[in-house]
């Protein structure tokens, strides 16, 4: 969607919702877009057919709450999602001052959520660790064809690979996307689990190497923050036999996300390009250093 239909969207489920959209100020444009609205309200706008994303990710934010981890909490009295021409939109309360995480802060929550039985009043789905992955490539507007064959053929045998995950870790409820940004803490050391549209069952392991590439594939963390993280979680996923599987789909999940986003300018287009020439063995061996450009 353009800025405009964002906008338009927004104003129409604030108005649904009895909220003010006047005064609504973005935070940030990616896979959703963040807005501040007055009374220390959060809007997310989703994108088209994401409906029941955003449905389970308000489920999962009360059964957060009940479970006693602190999460985003969805604003009270509003029936959500408001859904605007097939566009979901969700509110919630603004979290107080915060920072990301800290990688055993990080590690601590992750070991409690993992510890957390499924809920009773709905079902959580299985990890589906590819969820638009083929979307992205096939649609990416800057990719060369033959990369995109290229990408298109690694992704599948990331599918074949991934049916043939040795055993790990009991499956567990798992974040599905637990980065450093997706958990902060605010300045009483409260940490706080955000964009909880992933929430899924499956392998523990998967977490957990969202902070494991960081030392093996990207190169922003070292190996001593890296010691913390495993310390405050009680295990070390590197070791695991089926790590490099793990490790080669989320390093794709990131190269696609940025192929999604590279016709927002220089930087992003010549990042989604370093990314897939790093997949394709064109800049050498890892760690790569991936910049963050959104």
């Amino acid at each position: 969607m353009t800025a405009d239909d964002t906008h338009r969207v927004l104003h129409c489920a604030c108005l649904r919702a009895g909220l003010d959209p006047a005064p609504a100020e973005l935070i940030r444009r990616a896979e959703n877009s963040v807005y501040r609205l007055p009374g220390e309200v959060i809007a997310r706008v989703g994108r088209s057919g994401q409906a029941a994303a955003a449905g389970k990710e308000v489920r999962v934010a009360h059964w957060l709450e009940d479970a006693g981890l602190a999460a985003v909490r969805a604003l009270p009295g509003v029936d959500q999602p408001v859904d605007v021409d097939g566009v979901p939109v969700t509110f919630w309360r603004a979290l107080p001052p915060h920072q990301e995480a800290a990688d055993p802060q990080l590690a601590a929550v992750l070991r409690r959520l993992h510890a957390l039985d499924p809920p009773d009043e709905f079902a959580l789905p299985e990890l589906a660790p590819f969820v638009r992955i083929r979307d992205r490539i096939e649609a990416a507007p800057t990719v060369p064809a033959a990369d995109r064959a290229w990408l298109l053929g690694y992704l599948a045998d990331l599918e074949d690979r991934m049916a043939e995950l040795p055993d790990g870790l009991a499956a567990a409820v798992v974040h599905g996307d637990a980065w450093a940004g997706n958990v902060v803490a605010d300045d009483d050391g409260t940490v706080w689990l955000l964009d909880l549209e992933r929430f899924a069952v499956g392998p523990p392991e998967w977490d957990l190497v969202s902070t494991a590439v960081r030392l093996t594939s990207f190169g922003t963390l070292d190996a001593a923050g890296y010691a913390r993280f495993c310390a405050a979680y009680g295990h070390d996923v590197i070791g695991w036999a089926g790590y490099e599987t793990l490790r080669d789909i989320r390093e794709l999940r990131a190269c696609s996300y940025m192929l999604q986003h590279a016709w927002r300018g220089d930087a992003a287009r010549a990042e989604a390009e370093r990314r897939v020439g790093c997949l394709r063995g064109r800049c050498g061996d890892r760690p790569w250093r991936w910049r963050r450009v959104f």
